[in-house]
């Protein structure tokens, strides 16, 4: 038997292009057999759909034809967020030209551990981080800014808290908003911190008074989370205000900024995150407001000198003869050994679209959630549960029950003709509608609107999701 071609090296290229036909010619026959948004008949028929699909996984003998028949079922079965009718989560469509830079990173395969193994990977991140941090802190600060590159918005959280953890002399008490992502209290467990005290957010967003209130009784250290867009509703908490209540009380200030983060890309909407740059860490992640392949998340320090609590020494990647003789240390830049050059999407999408361009994608999403509400506000048959803060429109069949809400959605699931999250805010149960598709148009934001109503209708005439 041959050696299986590789994907890098001189033979590389000639390798991968008739696969990559392959893969694309299988990607369109997937999506045109799934047919909609997501596969129809819930998670038992895509089960036994798939499993006909690829048969057995380790068979004695290859099948040669494996890769367009796998990836023709796994598109198949897939939820496509670039269809305008998945809005359910935080979950992006990638552009085409992030894409196909991540295939460049995985066959090169540099892993950003050591720089003999990523010498271009290591400096271009070097320059992405950078480059991020400041359009977070702003230029001339008194403290230079940095940012590290994470799997996503949890991983950012949790190393924000451990870099408190370590700026605060080894324990810090994290004080969040009933309206915080779940991921820092698990921090807090994992990281073995007190429990988090749990600030009211009454109007889905963190409230100041209580925040003082709280602040005030509480010994340190402390560390305080504000979070700029919610994932039930996108909500953002009024920065200003929490970080000066940080200033008065010597609290240590972290945003979850994972969702809206990107709003800095646009000037129509930067100016919701006035007092981001306040905080001495940011989660960023751009694998939701910034169209990219997943993962793509970031942390953001004011004092890159706080990232010196990351250092490790392991003699075979960076040793100290080797670091005082000039090679990077990328030990510090990660709690992850082995990583993959996620930077590469990073950069060639900052560096193809520009601020403008990328402000331009923000700002048609953002449009299309007002939009989105403003038919919803207009018809009779539903309630809207208020404006949008970013692209998350929250709403609900009029007069409808929680239980029936819970049906709707995922009737429509079932049918895979759409798909919608849920949120409960108010007491109740909501539609979660996230639109992050700058391709949505006005029909297909009428489509929805109109599914949604159908599939109400059926389920009061009593017939059940097929």
């Amino acid at each position: 038997m041959s050696t299986p071609p590789l994907a890098s090296g001189p033979e590389g290229p000639y390798a991968l292009r008739p696969l990559l036909d392959a893969v694309l010619d299988a990607l369109d026959a997937g999506a045109r057999a799934r047919g909609g948004p997501l596969p129809a008949g819930g998670p038992e028929a895509v089960a036994a759909r798939l499993r006909e699909a690829v048969g057995e996984v380790l068979p004695d003998q290859g099948d040669p034809h494996a890769l367009r028949a796998v990836v023709h079922a796994f598109a198949e079965g897939a939820a496509d967020p670039a269809h305008p009718l998945c809005a359910a989560h935080l979950h992006c469509p990638p552009l085409a030209v992030a894409t196909a830079a991540d295939l460049a990173a995985s066959a090169l395969n540099p892993s950003l551990d050591s720089w003999d193994q990523a010498p271009a990977a290591s400096e271009l991140e070097a320059r992405v981080t950078a480059a991020l941090a400041t359009e977070i802190y702003g230029p001339g600060q008194s403290r230079t800014p940095d940012s590290v590159i994470t799997t996503g918005g949890t991983e950012s959280n949790q190393l924000a808290l451990l870099l408190a953890r370590e700026a605060c002399g080894g324990t810090v008490r994290l004080v969040v908003g009933a309206n915080a992502h779940h991921s820092l209290p698990r921090a807090a467990w994992l990281l073995g911190l007190p429990e988090p005290v749990v600030v009211p957010a009454p109007t889905g967003t963190l409230d100041p008074t209580a925040l003082d209130a709280a602040l005030t009784r509480l010994p340190g250290p402390l560390l305080v989370t504000a979070t700029a867009g919610t994932t039930d509703a996108g909500h953002i908490d009024p920065l200003p205000e929490i970080a000066a209540r940080c200033t008065t009380h010597g609290a240590r200030l972290h945003i979850d900024a994972a969702y809206g983060g990107a709003l800095l890309f646009s000037d129509r909407h930067r100016h919701r995150l006035t007092g981001l740059d306040t905080a001495d860490t940011v989660t960023l992640d751009l694998h939701k407001l910034g169209w990219q392949p997943v993962a793509a998340g970031l942390l953001a320090v004011k004092d890159a000198h706080d990232l010196t609590a990351l250092r490790q020494h392991a003699d075979y990647l960076n040793a100290t003869d080797d670091t005082e003789a000039g090679l990077p240390d990328l030990l510090g830049r990660s709690l992850r050994t082995t990583r993959r050059p996620d930077v590469l999407k990073l950069a060639v999408t900052l560096k193809t679209l520009g601020r403008r361009g990328l402000g331009t994608l923000v700002d048609q999403v953002c449009a299309r959630a007002r939009e989105f509400a403003a038919l919803v506000q207009a018809h009779p048959g539903f309630d809207l549960h208020a404006p949008p803060v970013i692209s998350t429109v929250l709403f609900r069949p009029a007069g409808a029950t929680d239980a029936t809400v819970a049906a709707v959605r995922r009737a429509l699931l079932t049918d895979g003709r759409a798909v919608l999250g849920r949120a409960r805010l108010d007491g109740r149960l909501w539609l979660k509608a996230t639109l992050l598709n700058p391709a949505t148009g006005p029909d297909d934001l009428a489509a929805l609107l109109h599914l949604v109503a159908a599939r109400r209708a059926t389920l009061a005439e009593g017939h059940t999701p097929r």
